[in-house]
């Protein structure tokens, strides 16, 4: 098939107002993601940090989506014994799943090839712990599955709209996932029209009996960090959507309305898919701008920082030996680093030499020096 004439590459083929709206907010993502040298300057340790809150927040954002009740304080509870192989309730075993899913995501997403069995893999590896859902996990549907919201308790609102028939499901995933390789490999499109693009056709065919949903969003993390959108693992895009959940589903149901027709609207999926990426951009930014200190300080940096802001006066070295029972060697090189960050100010020279808390460290933003 010639890919550029299939119908879901011609539903990108936008009008001149549409495509003026796209690309502003392309541009704007585009401009973060070329912005986005964090990575070279944090410790690993700090990478784990901010990986391990991310994980905890999309986890319990992405279940909520689908009527789970596990609160961030109870996913993070939960992240901290995984080692379990037994969860008592369903919420924890899908919580169970996701986390381990999107951990994975996370530390190999450049291994990861998008197709056919690599998604039946990860809808599977996302339900490994519920024990309802063995049956049909890493399988396709054999029985109709109609997209339903639903509430924060799980009742069901409304159906949006009716997917793909269970018999066409095989030869629909496979064109689908031949035409994003081949339209990634061509740049054919900007990446994030491309990712939009499949995540919705995904989504209008839901090929699994249940889980759809959250299998997205799992391949969502894994498309935009494959085409170097590194913000995703530290801002989560699930937080986004269930705080924006209405519009989510809108956005959906207003899309499935002309799809399969001659005249397919994109659109409303495409806004809202950017608009949730530029949120996301933004959020990073935002984060690491704001609350640089703890990001750009290995754990030991960050608890001499915290008790010098705690102190309220000034203090020597053998003061911060004495009270933080660090080795010399450490203290001396967390010191050297604050006052490097401007973060600590020092006083004097030789055995008399104190450091004090800058008193604007606070709104300065190292990032940005």
């Amino acid at each position: 098939m010639p890919w550029k004439d299939f119908r879901v590459h011609s539903r990108l083929h936008l009008d001149g107002l549409d495509n003026e709206k796209v690309y502003a907010k392309l541009a704007e993502i585009d401009a973060t993601k070329k912005s986005w040298h964090v990575t070279d300057r944090l410790l690993p340790q700090t990478i784990a940090r901010i990986s391990h809150s991310v994980l905890v927040t999309s986890t319990g954002a992405s279940n909520r989506i689908e009527g789970n009740r596990l609160t961030d304080a109870e996913v993070e509870q939960l992240y901290k014994n995984l080692r379990i192989r037994k969860f008592a309730t369903r919420d924890e075993q899908e919580i169970a799943g996701y986390l381990a899913c999107l951990a994975e995501i996370f530390k190999h997403y450049n291994d990861i090839t998008i197709g056919e069995f690599s998604i039946m893999k990860l809808h599977q590896d996302m339900l490994m712990h519920s024990e309802k859902d063995a049956y049909h996990s890493g399988r396709y549907k054999v029985g109709d599955n109609r997209v339903e919201a639903k509430d924060a308790s799980g009742k069901v609102l409304g159906v949006i709209f009716e997917p793909t028939l269970p018999y066409l499901v095989p030869k629909e995933m496979q064109e689908l996932i031949a035409w994003y390789q081949w339209a990634i490999a061509t740049k054919a499109k900007h990446p994030l029209l491309l990712i939009a693009n499949f995540l919705f056709e995904y989504l209008a065919i839901h090929p699994f009996q249940d889980g759809n949903g959250r299998t997205s969003r799992l391949l969502t993390n894994l498309l935009l960090l494959q085409q170097g959108y590194l913000f995703a693992s530290v801002a989560s895009h699930e937080r986004i959507i269930e705080q924006h959940k209405a519009d989510y589903y809108l956005a959906l149901k207003k899309t499935q309305k002309t799809w399969k027709t001659t005249q397919e609207d994109i659109m409303p999926w495409l806004s809202f898919f950017l608009d949730v990426v530029v949120q996301q951009s933004h959020k990073a930014l935002h984060l690491l701008e704001h609350d640089s200190r703890e990001f750009l300080l290995s754990e030991k940096q960050l608890t001499l920082w915290q008790w010098a802001a705690a102190s309220n006066g000034t203090f020597s070295r053998s003061d911060a030996i004495a009270a933080l029972g660090f080795a010399p060697r450490t203290i001396e090189a967390s010191i050297k680093k604050l006052v490097q960050l401007k973060f600590l100010q020092k006083l004097g020279q030789s055995k008399a030499t104190r450091y004090s808390r800058l008193g604007n460290a606070e709104s300065m933003s190292p990032l940005g020096n």
